[in-house]
């Protein structure tokens, strides 16, 4: 074709643009609501001390004690394989890397609790517990001791403990920004929220301690944690969990599935509370759909079952957790809760394998897709997102290497990011 042919419409031009212009306030809406990935490493599991254990030697001792866990019920990879039922390919891998993980980085995001874990104590002692957190924060990031990300869980916006909650929360907040100011890795957890207007009233607490302290307007985000059935469905009908993540204004970061509490509140009986319950599965189900696109993350919660006494009971319930945290992964349930050292070998071991395991045959689908070169299954272009991201979940937590994932893919990590929508490239 020499020249390019002028093809017949009917529509006018003005007809375009009408639509256009009768769409752009949607358009906008589209984009606020859902931004989509934020595009930085999401933790595979949350570790919560009670504020008062908590010390400068905490995350070393976990990963000690996970190490001495492993030296007596699993010594090899062997011996942790067959426990938690992991092939002979994947053995071998996953074991080494669960060792290197522990000795490196035993904990991706800690919590220090002033909640449950920490329960309610004097005044003076919560103070002084709270000023200590700040402190030792503080001294973590300055000497690289620190996890990715850590914070405290405060206690929640209901009228019995919420002046000592927002007490805590300016504590600790002060603290940092007398120590040099707030770290990269900072993480609020807000509990027990029932009502939006709880997320309405952190924010304004948050927009207050910016303007105090000098602070970029919106630089604190924070978690909202789902555990009544007021946070899932209200009185009104509507799904809560979707009003407060509007009402967060852009600060939620994620939403976190408190097993226990959520439980309790539907009337489980307790040998029945666990992450696999119907009811479970139900708020996590609502929680996932209400956060989709908007760039706010989930995780699910924990299981109380702890792996101590003799290496039977251990055994038991390592492959209790590992089995709860390959369901959650397969449901897209990317982090969880871990309340005890024990927790942290089958952690890793779960998240190792589920990325180990699919990663040639996710890497050669990308590759198809991006060479549109077809193959056994046709992908477009939301499945090579999934891919996309299933592959930097994995690079992020240390499941996988950059080498092998580029060589599998012929792709760098700036372009698998623009395929998962954390960048600006597309295919």
């Amino acid at each position: 074709m020499g020249q390019q042919e002028t093809v017949a419409t009917s529509l006018a031009d003005t007809v375009r643009e009408g639509i256009g212009a009768a769409l752009a306030e949607v358009d906008a809406d589209l984009a606020r609501r859902y931004p989509g990935d934020p595009g930085t490493r999401q933790p595979i599991h949350t570790v919560y001390v009670p504020g008062d254990v908590f010390t400068a030697g905490t995350l070393r001792s976990w990963g000690d004690q996970a190490l001495a866990m492993l030296d007596e019920h699993a010594p090899d990879a062997a011996a942790l394989a067959g426990v938690l039922g992991l092939s002979d390919e994947l053995a071998g891998p996953v074991y080494e890397r669960v060792r290197a993980k522990l000795e490196r980085e035993p904990v991706e995001d800690l919590r220090i609790d002033f909640e449950d874990g920490y329960g309610l104590r004097s005044d003076a002692e919560e103070d002084e517990t709270a000023a200590r957190a700040a402190a030792l924060v503080a001294a973590a990031y300055r000497d690289g001791t620190a996890a990715p990300y850590m914070g405290i869980r405060m206690k929640c916006m209901e009228a019995a403990v919420r002046d000592r909650g927002i007490r805590t929360l300016d504590i600790f907040l002060t603290g940092l920004m007398e120590a040099g100011g707030l770290p990269d890795g900072l993480v609020l957890t807000l509990p027990k929220v029932t009502y939006a207007e709880q997320v309405t009233a952190m924010v304004r607490l948050l927009e207050a301690f910016e303007k105090a302290r000098g602070l970029t307007p919106g630089r604190i985000g924070f978690e909202i944690q789902i555990e009544t059935t007021q946070a899932i469905l209200g009185a009104d009908g509507r799904a809560t969990v979707a009003r407060m993540i509007e009402a967060a204004e852009g600060r939620a970061t994620s939403l976190h599935y408190g097993t226990f509490d959520y439980s309790a509140s539907c009337g489980v009986s307790a040998a029945y509370q666990a992450s696999d319950h119907p009811a479970a599965d139900h708020a996590k189900a609502v929680m996932q759909v209400a956060a989709a696109g908007t760039g706010v993350r989930l995780s699910d919660g924990s299981t109380n079952v702890l792996p101590v006494g003799p290496t039977a009971q251990v055994h038991e319930a390592w492959k209790l957790h590992h089995g709860l945290t390959r369901r959650a992964l397969a449901r897209a349930y990317y982090q969880g809760w871990d309340m005890h050292p024990g927790h942290l070998p089958t952690r890793y071991a779960a998240v190792y394998a589920f990325y180990r395991e699919g990663l040639e045959k996710a890497a050669a689908r990308l590759a198809a897709y991006v060479a549109k070169a077809g193959g056994d299954v046709m992908d477009e272009p939301a499945t090579a997102k999934a891919l996309s991201a299933y592959l930097l979940r994995g690079l992020d937590c240390g499941a996988v290497d950059p080498a092998e994932v580029a060589r599998l893919t012929g792709l760098t990590r700036t372009e698998l990011d623009g395929l998962a929508g954390r960048g600006v490239m597309s295919v």
